[in-house]
């Protein structure tokens, strides 16, 4: 799978991934993960754990990726088709404020985004999902709606979902993402947290219907 640090690419196998995470308690994914910051946040506050964050975007990545600590890796791959490389080491998975093919993905239940978080995802692994209205509604929901259907999805897709919380601009502000930063001292700071864990011998299904959507 191809890796990134800095300007550079590069190619590592899944032995050599297996050595590097050698020693650590557990693998901490982030899926659509931006500019990295809330990666390399990761890596240097749980030194056991080892942080992978995946994005198709190279350019943005660029400046953390530079500088990563040990126990941090940048893949640049597409949500939907993650590699093979990762199958079955998430302990733990996040999507921050996703918007674009991986919002979408999510709310219209994207088998093959779904297929590949089920993937990457060992039995009991947690997901926390965050989501803003301002993607939301480009995308033609309300908050609240928009919320309901993405964990919807995902309970339909093996994951046991919490109830959403609404988020306040404190709590956002108190998030270490660029994005989170940005809505909280923006004109629209709404935003929502899911979080859940993946049962035992959960399959992907087709999503349900959908309903609920309103027109930004």
């Amino acid at each position: 799978m191809e890796i990134i640090q800095g300007k550079q690419a590069l190619y590592i196998d899944a032995p050599a991934l297996d050595e590097r995470l050698a020693g650590y308690d557990a693998v901490h994914m982030d899926i659509g993960t931006g500019d990295g910051r809330y990666v390399r946040h990761v890596a240097q506050t749980r030194p056991h754990c080892f942080a992978v964050g995946v994005d198709a975007c190279r350019e943005n990545l660029r400046e953390v990726s530079r500088g990563a600590p040990e126990n941090a890796l940048f893949v640049i791959a597409n949500a939907q088709r993650l590699p093979s490389e990762l199958y079955g080491l998430a302990a733990q998975v996040t999507i921050n404020f996703p918007w674009g093919s991986l919002l979408e993905g999510l709310l219209t239940g994207d088998t093959s985004l779904l297929a590949s978080l089920a993937a990457v995802a060992a039995p009991h692994t947690e997901l926390e999902v965050r989501l803003n209205g301002g993607a939301l509604a480009e995308a033609g929901w309300s908050l609240e709606a928009g919320a309901d259907r993405v964990r919807d999805v995902l309970i339909a897709n093996g994951f046991a979902m919490r109830a959403p919380v609404m988020l306040a601009a404190h709590e956002l502000r108190s998030l270490p993402t660029t994005w989170a930063r940005r809505l909280a001292f923006g004109r629209d700071p709404r935003a929502v947290y899911l979080h859940g864990t993946r049962k035992v011998n959960s399959i992907v299904h087709a999503a349900p219907a959908l309903e609920g959507a309103i027109l930004a």
